[in-house]
């Protein structure tokens, strides 16, 4: 039976998981801030409960075929994410589980919205934790899996396909998807414990430096502070996670190759990352020209710091803030709204439509348009030198239309529940993009805390299609998913 076979390989991701919560412990028994029996009991039960699941479906183990892998990334996100809330619901007794799973879930889909205030008097494990599963979550903890079970009997090629981001699934760095799997978490690795050492050089203590620098790889937006990034006012600071956020947006299949030869010709054969350059580049550009005539910073300096920082924040979907942009002029905010659905690169730890899908379509338009004067032409859509299939010119187009469809039955259900417009549709668009920051009254300078139940619902519903790229999820509400 389909649904035990999955069970089987879901007990044993559950155990696997368990084993991260070794970092909160061993951070706890340093600073001895009282969580480590809590973070311990959380570790016991996920791995107690993983371990039961995987033995009481053993007889039922077997290779799973290519659309199990679907029911298997949700069930196991969803899952990981409940088994994840236990220290904080025994660490912060006011917490509901409602909005602990939104926590949760807001990491490990490196969304970064969080509902938590006065995290400047957290105890440090549990803004680690926090971190921790925005680190875990960003390349895909399902991916981190794949490397391990084929050393449990388990075959890994459907997972990978299912949970890579982007319409691109196929392409392997190895021959062997075990393999594929360690080079994109060993460039991911690297480029983390750059950042680390760096932040800390910045001035940074080593627990936001650690936090900042998961986050930062993740693309999501926690921090160790109720003022974000702006706590630390640090423009050295700003830079480093800029750099950070920039390599997190980029294909990482690009950055093994590059470490690999050492060479930065990889990014330069990458049409993906040289459209992201363009389009952030002029994007940091027009908003620092845009903030200096509206005299919001008088300095061309300032504003071009401001600017470059939260504008690849936005764009890159990771959410960190330094400064209030709302206040900004009204075209700033929803530019760099638009800019989370389009820029991150297809492999990269960010949301959004991807920048792949972008040049796809505006290449498809060109074509039409061109059809249009010559009817009986023959124009292929090329990237990179490449015809594109007109099989994945489809499913993108599907996609959009699923994706918007998506993004109005959301933000109507949010109007359904009395939120106001702005705030509907702003927090819609920032959790289906796994953003953060929206607009309104879950703008940058405020938390998703004064949502009600179904309102956290809605946009914890939002972060997980947005995170497996609705198809995913979708998927298994279909009558041919469930026929033999």
């Amino acid at each position: 039976m389909r649904v035990l076979a999955v069970a089987h390989v879901l007990g044993l991701i559950l155990a696997t998981f368990g084993a991260l919560y070794l970092l909160p412990l061993g951070w706890s028994l340093f600073a001895g801030d009282g969580t480590f029996y809590d973070f311990l009991i959380a570790a016991i039960l996920n791995v107690m409960f993983g371990l039961g699941l995987a033995f009481a479906t053993r007889r039922r183990a077997r290779e799973l075929k290519p659309r199990d892998g679907f029911m298997l990334v949700t069930l196991a996100w969803a899952l990981m994410a409940a088994s994840a809330t236990v220290p904080l619901l025994l660490v912060l007794p006011g917490l509901s589980f409602t909005d602990a799973f939104f926590e949760t879930v807001s990491g490990l889909t490196t969304t970064g919205a969080t509902v938590l205030t006065g995290l400047d008097t957290l105890p440090p494990s549990i803004n680690l934790w926090r971190c921790s599963l925005h680190w875990f979550g960003g390349l895909g903890i399902i991916v981190l899996a794949v490397a391990i079970l084929p050393m449990l009997g388990v075959g890994g090629m459907q997972l990978y396909r299912a949970e890579t981001p982007g319409p691109v699934k196929d392409e392997k760095l190895t021959p062997r998807i075990t393999e594929t799997a360690k080079s994109l978490w060993l460039a991911y690795f690297v480029i983390t414990v750059v950042g680390i050492l760096a932040l800390r050089a910045c001035g940074m203590s080593w627990l936001d430096a650690i936090c900042h620098s998961f986050s930062a790889m993740g693309l999501g937006g926690f921090s160790t502070h109720d003022l974000n990034v702006g706590w630390f006012n640090s423009a050295a600071v700003e830079v480093v996670l800029t750099v950070l956020m920039l390599l997190a947006s980029l294909n990482f299949a690009r950055h093994f190759v590059a470490l690999k030869r050492l060479s930065l010709k990889p990014y330069m054969q990458d049409a993906e990352a040289k459209a992201v350059f363009v389009v952030i580049g002029a994007s940091v550009l027009g908003i620092t020209v845009l903030l200096v005539v509206n005299g919001t910073y008088p300095a061309f300096g300032t504003a071009l710091r401001h600017a470059a920082f939260n504008v690849v924040s936005m764009a890159s979907t990771t959410g960190f803030v330094s400064q209030n942009f709302e206040l900004w002029p009204g075209f700033a905010p929803i530019w760099m709204l638009l800019l989370s659905s389009i820029v991150c690169s297809t492999g990269s730890t960010g949301g959004g439509i991807k920048m792949f899908r972008t040049l796809l379509l505006v290449r498809h338009a060109i074509r039409e348009l061109k059809l249009l004067v010559h009817p009986n032409a023959v124009v292929p859509v090329r990237i990179a030198g490449h015809v594109v299939p007109d099989r994945i010119i489809h499913s993108v187009l599907a996609f959009i239309f699923l994706y918007f469809w998506t993004i109005a039955t959301l933000t109507f259900g949010l109007l359904l529940t009395g939120l106001d417009f702005p705030s509907s549709l702003g927090a819609v668009v920032a959790e289906i993009n796994n953003l953060g920051p929206g607009l309104g009254k879950v703008g940058p300078a405020m938390t998703y805390a004064p949502l009600t139940d179904v309102q956290t619902w809605i946009c914890t519903a939002a972060m997980l299609l947005g995170r497996l790229e609705i198809f995913t999820v979708l998927v298994l509400f279909t009558p041919a998913f469930w026929r033999k």
